[in-house]
């Protein structure tokens, strides 16, 4: 057990660093995009927040890959198990119950399905992050159907501090 939970862990420490890796990348794109004058501001937030989706999930992507990789490493994944599918199934959370890990890398499946379950919360903190500050510039420069009330509203549904 104390293998498998090391293994977890150096798995879960190397997606870390890719996703903060790609998050820096991320909002460094989305402040260099977010802040041009735009003539369509609505199309333009709208392309922001599709472009750093789509980065997010090519993260999550490699992420899942780094543990179909030790899982093939270690033969974590049943025999005869497609390892893609797999290792999806795990860092989504989903759950099938179809395919389990075999019975010495059992504590592969839950460390990473909580590796996941960060990630996407990370990630969805970068998305309401990239958005808040895209709305909060497009209030500044006053572009067209844009003010300070789109700003304060998306701070309200935040809650308190924010």
């Amino acid at each position: 057990m104390v293998v498998q939970f090391l293994l977890g862990t150096f798995i879960s420490v190397i997606n870390i660093m890719i996703h903060a890796l790609v998050t820096v990348a991320a909002i460094d794109i989305a402040r260099s995009a977010g802040l041009k004058h735009t003539m369509r501001p609505r199309s333009h937030m709208m392309a922001v927040m599709v472009t750093i989706a789509v980065i997010l999930m090519v993260a999550h992507t490699v992420e899942v890959l780094v543990w179909a990789l030790a899982y093939a490493l270690v033969g974590a994944a049943p025999e005869g198990s497609e390892l893609l599918y797999f290792t999806f199934v795990n860092y989504t959370t989903l759950g099938y119950g179809d395919v389990t890990p075999v019975q010495g890398w059992r504590l592969t499946g839950p460390m990473t399905a909580m590796n996941g379950i960060l990630m996407f919360g990370w990630s969805t903190a970068v998305l309401f992050e990239v958005l808040r500050k895209t709305l909060e510039h497009l209030s500044a420069i006053a572009a067209p159907g844009f003010n300070s009330g789109d700003h304060q509203e998306l701070r309200a549904d935040a809650g308190p501090g924010a």
